[in-house]
C-alpha cells in the first residue's frame, strides 16, 4: 500500500538532517511541513536546509510564497494531497518533514470545511486589530462563539481573527463547522517523532540561535524590517530582533528571549503530540543516525 512517513518533533530536535538520509532510503523526495520555510526571504530566522542539504533530495513547499502572501493549513492539505498523487504514481513512498503541527494534521487527519474568507471581510478585520487591539477582538468573540472563546488561545490573535471573520461572513458561529473529524485518506500514515531530553533540546536551542546570530540573522531582519508587520513575519525570531533595529532592545536581551520563545514553543510543540497515540517515538539523544534508520525501517 502507498504509505506517507511523516517525520514530526520539536523545533532543533534533528529533523533535517535524518531526513534526508530516510529520503535516500525510500527513494522520494521530501515535503516540507513548516508554515514559515515556505515563505521566500526569510532563510536564517527559519533554519531552512541548507544549500548542500536542498542539493541532496528533491524539497517541495520551500521558498514558494512571497512574504505578503496568503496561505493556511486548509489550502497546504490540498496543495499537498495533489502532490502526494503524483509522487505516489512514482513509488510506494513519500516522506512529509516539519514541526508545524497544523499542517500536518491537515494532511493527517483533515481540516473542517471552513469557508474561505473573503479579501473585504480579512481586510475589515485586519484593520480592526490594528485600530481595536486584541483584548477587544476576543471580548467580542466571547459574545459571538462562547464555545469557542472557551477553548481559543486568547493570546493568539490569528485563532481569534479567525473566528471572528468566519462569525461575520457567514452569520454563523466558528464552532458550528468545527466537527473535529479524521477523514480516510487513500494511503497509510506512519508517523516517526523524534525526541531529546530537556536539556539536550534546550541546549541545541540556544545553540542554534547562537549560530543563526553569526549566520548573519540581524542583518536578515534589518533587511525585512520595512515589512515587520506582515503576517509572515509574526514568528519568533523575527519579532525580538525587529524590538532591536527600533531601539527598543538591546540585542543581547532580544538573542536571550528568542531563545526563551524557542524553547517555549519547542514545549508546546510537545504538548500537541503527547496527545497523539499513533506517534512512534526514537531518541535522537540515545541512539545514532544509523540506528534510527534502521528502527524507522523496521516500523515501516
Amino acid at each position: 500500500m502507498k504509505t506517507l512517513v511523516v517525520l514530526i518533533g520539536p523545533t532543533a530536535v534533528g529533523k533535517t538532517e535524518l531526513s534526508i538520509q530516510l529520503a535516500k532510503l525510500l527513494c522520494c523526495d521530501i515535503i516540507s511541513a513548516d508554515s514559515r520555510q515556505i515563505y521566500k526571504d526569510i532563510t536564517i530566522g527559519t533554519a531552512k536546509p541548507t544549500r548542500e542539504e536542498l542539493a541532496q533530495v528533491r524539497h517541495h513547499f520551500i521558498d514558494i510564497l512571497n512574504l505578503e502572501d496568503y496561505y493556511s493549513a486548509a489550502q497546504y492539505e490540498i496543495d499537498v494531497l495533489r502532490l502526494l498523487e503524483e509522487q505516489f504514481k512514482i513509488g510506494d513512498y513519500a516522506l512529509m518533514v516539519g514541526g508545524s503541527m497544523m499542517y500536518t494534521d491537515a494532511v493527517c487527519k483533515g481540516i473542517d470545511d471552513i469557508p474561505t474568507i473573503n479579501d473585504d471581510t480579512r481586510e475589515m478585520m485586519r484593520h480592526r486589530l490594528e485600530t481595536e487591539g486584541l483584548d477587544a477582538l476576543t471580548r467580542e468573540l466571547k459574545l459571538l462563539d462562547p464555545e469557542y472563546f472557551e477553548l481559543v488561545d486568547r493570546k493568539n490573535h490569528k485563532r481569534v481573527v479567525h473566528a471572528l471573520e468566519v462569525c461575520y461572513q457567514t452569520g454563523h458561529t466558528y464552532t458550528s463547522f468545527r466537527k473535529n473529524s479524521v477523514k480516510e485518506r487513500p494511503f497509510r500514515i506512519v508517523k516517526i517523532g523524534l525526541c531529546r531530553d530537556r536539556d539536550n533540546l534546550f541546549q541545541r536551542i540556544n545553540s542554534r540561535v547562537d549560530v543563526m546570530m553569526r549566520e548573519g540573522f540581524m542583518e536578515e531582519a534589518r533587511s525585512l524590517f520595512p515589512k515587520r508587520e506582515l503576517n509572515s513575519l509574526n514568528t519568533v525570531g523575527y519579532k525580538e530582533l525587529f524590538k532591536v533595529i527600533g531601539g527598543e532592545w538591546e540585542q543581547q536581551m532580544a538573542v536571550e528571549r528568542i531563545k526563551k520563545n524557542t524553547r517555549v514553543y519547542a514545549k508546546k510543540q510537545m504538548t500537541w503530540y503527547a496527545h497523539d497515540e499513533d506517534i512512534h517515538w526514537l531518541a535522537a539523544d540515545k541512539m545514532p543516525k544509523e540506528v534510527m534508520i534502521e528502527e524507522i525501517e523496521k516500523i515501516i
